[in-house]
């Protein structure tokens, strides 16, 4: 199965996987069981994962080879496999993607209306520019007058508009197509969003996130029992999507190779924030550097929920502010000139 999994789907299939391996099932026997009672693409997916895992493998490499699982589900379930806790790396990635996909949709309500009411202001400032702005000019005209000022670069911008509208519209059409082929082809939206990580994956909210990812990878890994290196080691793959934070674990791995204590590494790394590093630090000296270190993978993916939402927030009002100006501005160039005439008539 080559089409990626939506964030429901696979916050579905952990829990249902977790609580059956809860229950005393083996890994085999729930995934038969669990593609008994699907249909489709999804049969087909989990009887190929039961055949995978009856035949040897691991979960983690099942879900490998069947393919349309996010490297993140992979890795983590890896490290919960290698630490004798698959049941427990199940149940985080149902919570994590269960909040990703109630985020996803909670940032599609929030951002449709902005968007809808953007097109609209986009189309009615066109308007102005390409057919009212000329009508004006030629009032204007007629009154022995004409259109100057920011009135006049308008009125020049909306003919240029006008004469290149066939360009225009072939670019609109390429976005939609674009558009398009994001929404339907997973090949296409793999790569496209391969290339975005590669080049802004490490910015802003974003790197956010993938430090909130390494935080839950390394907090499985040292409720575990796992060695640091090969818990960053695992944390390097799960993120190597985004290169600058791979490298970042691998060098903190080193570092602690080195002798370095794990607080300072982390630190020194800049694989986590400085307030948190000295709070693991703290910890381990008291013994209770596992439950310090999930304390901050929550609150890390917390701080990433908050930001995020804080920006999707800020959206709406900056677009209603930038049209309404911008539609302000076009009716005082020309409504201005305008009256100063028909004073001058009267």
């Amino acid at each position: 199965m080559k089409k990626g999994m939506r964030n429901e789907e696979v916050s579905g299939l952990c829990l249902e996987l977790s609580l059956l391996l809860h229950a005393g099932v083996t890994l085999g026997d729930a995934l038969t069981l669990l593609a008994e009672e699907s249909q489709g693409e999804r049969r087909g997916l989990l009887e190929a994962m039961a055949r995978e895992v009856d035949g040897g493998n691991g979960l983690a490499a099942a879900m490998e080879t069947a393919g349309g699982f996010p490297a993140y589900v992979r890795g983590l379930v890896a490290v919960g496999e290698r630490s004798g806790r698959t049941e427990e790396a199940l149940a985080a990635l149902s919570r994590y993607y269960e909040e990703r996909f109630r985020m996803s949709r909670r940032i599609r309500g929030a951002l449709l209306y902005p968007a809808v009411m953007l097109g609209l202001m986009l189309v009615v400032i066109g308007v102005l520019l390409v057919k009212v702005l000329p009508i004006f000019d030629d009032v204007y005209a007629s009154l022995g007058g004409r259109l100057t000022g920011l009135a006049g670069g308008l009125l020049s911008l909306g003919r240029w508009l006008d004469g290149i509208m066939p360009v225009l519209w072939g670019l609109l059409a390429l976005a939609a197509l674009l558009l398009l082929g994001f929404g339907l082809s997973e090949a296409f939206r793999e790569r496209a969003l391969a290339l975005w990580r590669g080049r802004y994956g490490d910015r802003g909210i974003s790197r956010m996130m993938t430090t909130a990812q390494v935080a839950r990878a390394l907090s499985m890994g040292m409720v575990s029992g796992l060695p640091l290196e090969e818990s960053l080691s695992l944390a390097a793959k799960i993120v190597e999507e985004v290169p600058a934070a791979s490298q970042r674990c691998l060098g903190c791995r080193t570092m602690l190779e080195n002798g370095a204590s794990l607080g300072r590494a982390l630190r020194d790394s800049g694989l986590l924030p400085a307030a948190q590093c000295r709070l693991l630090e703290l910890a381990q000296r008291g013994g209770s550097g596992d439950e310090a270190m999930s304390r901050i993978a929550e609150d890390l993916s917390q701080e990433c929920d908050m930001a995020l939402e804080e920006k999707v927030s800020r959206v709406e009002p900056a677009l209603v502010l930038t049209c309404s100006v911008l539609v302000g501005l076009i009716l005082l160039s020309v409504m201005l000139p305008l009256t100063h005439i028909m004073s001058a008539i009267g």
